[in-house]
């Protein structure tokens, strides 16, 4: 009996389905195939140690996380402060989790981010390394935890160091909340970053949050952060934030972790940073505050001039990024110099001996903060305190800071260049970006334009405390309206007035 023509075109479509899945699974197979082979091409390409435990799969993290008995304690409080069933607690850990943890890819990180990292460092800065400094990290033992801890100077700082140590290791950074936004909080994610709410004052997500950095400490994932907190809105070194550092210090206090904790210094500094003019409006005395649509405007407007820029070839680059890595910490070795547990203390007592250790990090920090061309002049203009310099002097004060900077053992960027070389490598700049004119043998400091020179020397205010004028009034050229940056004192005063502290709300 001959099939119907329904029946017929069910089956011809049948075999068409099936045709179908067939290819779909062998194109899925094909290509994860492909994808495991360019992964490890990547990792043998750049000689990189990869820690294991960031190639754990995501759920088995979660379960681990939920398997805690600090995490399970801070439910039940949490339950029981808030009046919430056990479901909804374990529902908002889930979720807390959910935006904590990467998820790390190697082609991500090698393929995608080294090589974007590599085309906009090139074409925007002339990139240079202490050498010298990385000898320091080939006395870490390889089987101990390193952690990487820097200034921060630009949200650029972690393409950076990423771009530098790639060929070492790769890094899973703290990343704040600015970043949750796509497509930067998947590319973070990817990259093996974790994400961090600042100023969010739940005990319940501190603790999750706590655990897991002591987790990915445990096992020995190489991480990178920057003790300041935030950036440096005045070009200098910020007081310490010890949240992340407590928690990874900590992790010695767990019986089943034998290794020891590395903490690395490292200082970056620029020529110019990409955001400096958005920084310093903060913090300009008599100011208004830019608003959240002012902000975004002047990014939209500043990446759409360089895009053109970029596409009729008159792109500049920005003069030098440079860092440099300090003499690591062992906390262990730090421990023996502590009060027997001080690491098991209660909170209160915990964190002054905390404070100490990071401040000395910060101090290590500070010590190797490289010294480029705009900063260095920029100290050198504002160190006679007034907005009319001349030149053969300002070349004199140069070459004395310089021998300062040298007897401190401060790492200078080409200092073997004559210091004539130095000031036209920074006139570039300051030319290009309208900061200083020429007027005969004499240099003006534009009005409008000397808080972003105070905001370049100050990178170097630990380096030179006697030189750099950071607190120079424009009064003693009798002009008390000329715009300066605020002084620390001022400072705090401005922070008290305009502070808001994020409300505790739920995630999502």
């Amino acid at each position: 009996m001959p099939l119907p023509p329904w029946a017929l075109v069910a089956l011809v479509l049948l075999a068409a389905a099936a045709v179908a899945i067939g290819v779909v699974l062998g194109t899925k197979s094909v290509l994860r195939a492909r994808l495991r082979r360019w992964a490890r091409g990547a990792v043998l390409e750049f000689r990189a140690r990869i820690d294991r435990y960031k190639l754990v799969a995501r759920e088995r993290i979660r379960e681990e996380l939920l398997a805690d008995a600090v995490v399970h304690a801070a439910m039940r409080e949490h339950a029981a402060l808030h009046q919430m069933a056990e479901s909804q607690v374990r529902i908002r850990v889930n979720q807390y989790i959910d935006e904590i943890v990467p998820f790390f890819s190697v082609l991500s990180y090698y393929r995608l981010g080294y090589n974007l990292s590599r085309l906009l460092i090139n074409l925007l800065y002339k990139a240079t390394v202490d050498t010298k400094s990385r000898a320091s990290l080939d006395r870490v033992p390889r089987g101990d935890v390193v952690v990487y801890l820097m200034n921060h100077r630009s949200n650029a700082d972690y393409v950076v160091v990423a771009y530098v140590l790639a060929r070492m290791v790769s890094i899973s950074y703290a990343v704040g909340e600015w970043a949750r936004v796509w497509p930067l909080e998947y590319a973070f994610k990817s990259f093996g970053s974790y994400f961090i709410r600042r100023q969010f004052r739940e005990p319940l997500y501190h603790t999750v949050l706590e655990r897991y950095v002591q987790l990915i400490t445990r096992n020995g994932v190489t991480q990178g952060i920057f003790p300041e907190g935030g950036l440096t809105r005045d070009g200098a070194l910020r007081p310490v934030k010890l949240g992340l550092l407590d928690y990874i210090v900590r992790t010695i206090e767990d019986p089943a972790f034998d290794r020891d904790i590395w903490l690395v210094p490292i200082g970056i500094n620029y020529d110019r940073v990409l955001e400096d003019r958005s920084l310093i409006k903060e913090r300009i005395v008599g100011a208004r505050r830019p608003g959240r649509g002012s902000q975004l405007a002047t990014v939209a407007a500043y990446l759409w001039w360089n895009t053109v820029r970029l596409l009729t070839g008159r792109i500049k680059k920005y003069g030098r990024v440079a860092i440099a890595f300090g003499e690591p910490i062992s906390v262990r070795a730090w421990l023996k110099d502590q009060p027997p547990g001080v690491l098991a203390l209660p909170k209160a007592e915990r964190l002054p001996h905390v404070q100490r250790l990071a401040e000395h990090a910060l101090e290590r920090i500070g010590q190797v903060v490289p010294v480029t061309p705009v900063p260095l002049a920029s100290a050198a203009l504002l160190s006679f305190g007034t907005s009319v310099v001349p030149r053969d002097k300002l070349l004199e004060r140069l070459d004395e800071l310089r021998d300062r900077l040298d007897e401190r053992g401060a790492r200078m960027v080409r200092a073997e260049l004559p210091v004539a070389e130095v000031w036209e490598r920074a006139w570039l700049m300051f030319r290009m970006r309208r900061l200083v004119v020429e007027d005969g043998g004499n240099l003006v400091i534009l009005p409008n334009e000397r808080p972003l020179l105070e905001y370049y020397a100050n990178s170097l205010r630990q380096l030179l405390p006697d030189a750099v004028t950071v607190a120079w009034s424009p009064a003693g050229e009798g002009d008390p309206t000329l715009p300066r940056l605020a002084t620390r004192a001022e400072l705090d005063i401005m922070t008290r007035e305009h502070r808001v502290l994020p409300r505790d709300r739920p995630p999502g």
